[in-house]
C-alpha cells in the first residue's frame, strides 16, 4: 500500500512537470505570435511611409516648374485642375503618413513594450512554479529519507531483539552478555521508535505540503499563466481594432481630398481655355479686304488691288465718289489714323509755363522750330523708308527678337510689353523695400552710433538709387513702346490718333513681305529699285483721299492761357488769349485737338488752354 501511494505521488509530480512544460511551450508560442503580428504592423508602417513618400515625390515631380512654360500654362482650367489633383495627392500622401505614424506609435511601439513585459511576467510565473515543484520534491525526499531510516531502524531493532532472545535462552552465555544484548535491543527499539516519530512527522508535513501544492500553489500559478495568456489575446484584439481605427480616422480627410479632385474636374471650362488660346495668339491685325479684278486686257489702264499704291489720282476720285472704302490704300490703317500719323506729335505735351512767354518753358518741346514739310514730301519719305515690321515668314523663324518685341504681332507685342513692365515694377518695388530698410538702419545708426556708422550705409543706398533710376528709365521705355502698340491696335471705330501715340506702321510692310528680299538675320527688307511712278501715283491717291476727308464738327471752344509755338508734327501754334474751336477733347494724354479755320487744325497742350464744351455735347463742363 505504501508502494502504491509512493507511485501515485510520483505520477502526479511527473504530471505537474509535464503540464508546466506544455504551458511553457504554449506561452512561448503566444509571445512569438504577438511578435509576428507586431512585425506585420511594422511592415505595414514601412509600406505606408514608402507609399506616402512616393506620392509626394510624384506630386513634386509633376508640379509646374517656376519661370517655365509650365507655369504659364496654369491659366488654363485643365492645368489648374491638374495642379489641384497634385496638391490633393500631396494631402492624400500626408494622410498615409498619419496612418504610418499612428500605427507606429499606437500599435508597434505599444506591442513592443507589452512583449517585453509579457516575457518578464511569464518568466516570473514559471520560476515560481519551478520553486513550488522543487519544494514539493524536497518534502517528498525528506519523507522518503525518514521512511527508509524508520524502516532500517525497525529491522535493526528486530535483529537486536532476536539476538537478545537467543542469548537469553542460551545457558552457555554469561549473564553479562545477556544484559548487554538486552540493552542493545532496547537501544534499537528506542531508535526505531524515534525514527517512527520522525517518519510520522515527515509524512504529516509532506501531506500538508502536497495538499497545499496541488490545491493552492499550482492552481494559483496556472491561474496566473492563464490570466497572462488571456491578457495577451485581449491585447491582440485591441491592436487589431486599433489597426482598423487608424485607417478609419483618415477616411473623412481622404474623402475631402477626393472631393477636391472631383471639384477640380468639374471646374474645367473648355470654353474658357479655348478663349485663352484665342487671346494668347491673337495678332491684332485686321482681316484683309477683297482683291479687285486686274484687267490686263486694257493697255495703259490697269486697275490694281486694294493693297497696291499705284492707283492714279483720277481713279482714286472715282472710287471715292462711288462710295468704296477709303481705307483701301492701307489694309491695317484707316484714313483718319494715317492723317494723325502724318501730323500728330510723337511726344508728351509740355507743362504750362510759369509766365506767358513760351521761351520760359524749360521742359517745352525740344525740337527746333521749323516749317512743316509739304505732305508730298512726307509721303515720299514715308513710302521710301524700310518697313520696321518683320515679314510673317521671319516671325516663324524663331530667335529672341528685338528688345521692343517689334517682331511680334501687335496683340502679342502688347502682352509681352505689359509683362515686361510688370516685371520691372516688381523689381522697382523690391529695390524700394531694400532702400527703405537701409534708410531705417541708417536712422538707427544715427540715434545709436555705437551700433554702427551711418555713412557705411550710404554707398549701398546710392547703388540702390542708381538701380531704381535705371529700372524707371527701362519702365518708361517699355511704357512708350506699349503706348505705341496700344495706339496701333485696330478698333471698331476709327477716331483720330492721339498726339502722344506713336505713328502706326503702314501695312505695306506686310503686303510687300513676300516680294522683299531676305536679309541675313532672317527678316525681309524692301527692294530698293521700286518704280518711281508707283510712288507718284500713290502720292496722288493719298492727296485725293485727304481732299475727301470729312470735317469734324466742333464740340466747344477754348481760350489760350499761354502762347504755344507748335513746333512738333500735328501741333498748331496759338497766341495768348486766342480763341479756337475744339473738335476733339483730351483723351488723357494731355493734348486737345482744335481748329482755327477750315484748313488749319492740330493739337495743343490741354494745360495751355481753358476749354468750354457745348452743353448739348458734354453738358456745361468747363475745365482747365
Amino acid at each position: 500500500m505504501d508502494q502504491t501511494r509512493s507511485d501515485s505521488t510520483s505520477f502526479h509530480a511527473k504530471l505537474v512537470r509535464d503540464q508546466f512544460d506544455n504551458l511553457e511551450k504554449h506561452t512561448q508560442w503566444g509571445i512569438e505570435f504577438v511578435e509576428r503580428y507586431n512585425k506585420f504592423v511594422k511592415d505595414r508602417t514601412d509600406i505606408e511611409t514608402s507609399y506616402a513618400k512616393q506620392l509626394r515625390n510624384l506630386s513634386k515631380k509633376y508640379q509646374p516648374k517656376r519661370n517655365s512654360k509650365e507655369e504659364e500654362d496654369q491659366r488654363y482650367t485643365s492645368c489648374q485642375a491638374f495642379v489641384t489633383v497634385l496638391n490633393e495627392m500631396n494631402d492624400y500622401a500626408g494622410q498615409h503618413e498619419v496612418i504610418a505614424e499612428n500605427m507606429s506609435g499606437l500599435i508597434y511601439a505599444e506591442l513592443s513594450r507589452y512583449i517585453q513585459e509579457l516575457k518578464q511576467e511569464r518568466k516570473l510565473h514559471f520560476q515560481e512554479g519551478r520553486r513550488a515543484q522543487q519544494h514539493i520534491e524536497s518534502c517528498w525526499k525528506q519523507l522518503e529519507a525518514s521512511k527508509r531510516r524508520f524502516e532500517r531502524d525497525c529491522k535493526e531493532a528486530e535483529r537486536a531483539q532476536f539476538h537478545f532472545e537467543k542469548m537469553d535462552n542460551d545457558i552457555n552465555v554469561t549473564k553479562a552478555d545477556v544484559e548487554k544484548a538486552r540493552q542493545q535491543a532496547q537501544t534499537r527499539h528506542q531508535m526505531a521508535s524515534d525514527s517512527k516519530g520522525e517518519y510520522s512527522s515527515a509524512l504529516q508535513n509532506f501531506n500538508k505540503e502536497q495538499h497545499e501544492h496541488y490545491y493552492t500553489n499550482i492552481p494559483n500559478i496556472f491561474r496566473k499563466i492563464q490570466d497572462l495568456d488571456e491578457r495577451r489575446i485581449v491585447k491582440i484584439g485591441e491592436s487589431v481594432k486599433t489597426f482598423s481605427e487608424v485607417d478609419r480616422q483618415v477616411i473623412p480627410i481622404i474623402g475631402k481630398c477626393l472631393d477636391g479632385i472631383t471639384k477640380a474636374a468639374e471646374s474645367i471650362d473648355e470654353k474658357h481655355d479655348t478663349q485663352l488660346v484665342v487671346e494668347a495668339f491673337k495678332s491684332g491685325f485686321e482681316q484683309p479686304g477683297d482683291v479687285d479684278f486686274e484687267d490686263f486686257s486694257l493697255p495703259m489702264k490697269r486697275t490694281v488691288s486694294e493693297s497696291s499704291l499705284s492707283n492714279s489720282r483720277s481713279d482714286g476720285k472715282q472710287e471715292s465718289k462711288s462710295g468704296k472704302s477709303k481705307g483701301k490704300l492701307w489694309p491695317f490703317i484707316k484714313k483718319n489714323k494715317l492723317m494723325s500719323l502724318l501730323t500728330s506729335p510723337h511726344q508728351p505735351p509740355p507743362p504750362p509755363p510759369s509766365c506767358s512767354s513760351p521761351s520760359a518753358v524749360p521742359n517745352g518741346p525740344q525740337s527746333p522750330k521749323q516749317q512743316k514739310e509739304p505732305l508730298s514730301h512726307r509721303l515720299n519719305e514715308f513710302m521710301t523708308s524700310k518697313p520696321k515690321i518683320h515679314c510673317f515668314r521671319s516671325l516663324k523663324r524663331g530667335g529672341s527678337g528685338p528688345e521692343d518685341f517689334s517682331h511680334l504681332p501687335p496683340e502679342q507685342r502688347r502682352k509681352k510689353l505689359q509683362q515686361k513692365i510688370d516685371e520691372i515694377t516688381k523689381e522697382i518695388q523690391k529695390e524700394s523695400d531694400q532702400r527703405d530698410g537701409l534708410t531705417k538702419m541708417k536712422d538707427v545708426y544715427i540715434k545709436n552710433p555705437q551700433m554702427g556708422r551711418p555713412e557705411s550705409v550710404d554707398p549701398r543706398l546710392a547703388e540702390i538709387e542708381q538701380t531704381i533710376e535705371k529700372l524707371r528709365q527701362e519702365s518708361q521705355k517699355f511704357e512708350a513702346w506699349l503706348a505705341e502698340v496700344e495706339g496701333r491696335l485696330p478698333v471698331k471705330t476709327d477716331p483720330p490718333r492721339r498726339p502722344s501715340e506713336m505713328p502706326e506702321l503702314p501695312s505695306t510692310a506686310v503686303n510687300n513681305c513676300a516680294q522683299d528680299r531676305e536679309s541675313p538675320d532672317g527678316s525681309y527688307t524692301e527692294e530698293q529699285n521700286q518704280d518711281p511712278q508707283s510712288k507718284v501715283a500713290a502720292q496722288s491717291e493719298f492727296d485725293d483721299e485727304f481732299d475727301d476727308e470729312e470735317i469734324l464738327a466742333a464740340i466747344g471752344t477754348c481760350k489760350a492761357m499761354y502762347a504755344f509755338e507748335g513746333q512738333n508734327e500735328g501741333t498748331i501754334a496759338m497766341a495768348e488769349g486766342e480763341t479756337l474751336r475744339v473738335i476733339e477733347e483730351d483723351k488723357g494724354d494731355g493734348w486737345t485737338r482744335v481748329r482755327r479755320s477750315e484748313d488749319e487744325e492740330g493739337y495743343v497742350p490741354t494745360s495751355y488752354v481753358e476749354v468750354y464744351l457745348d452743353r448739348n455735347t458734354k453738358g456745361a463742363m468747363t475745365y482747365i
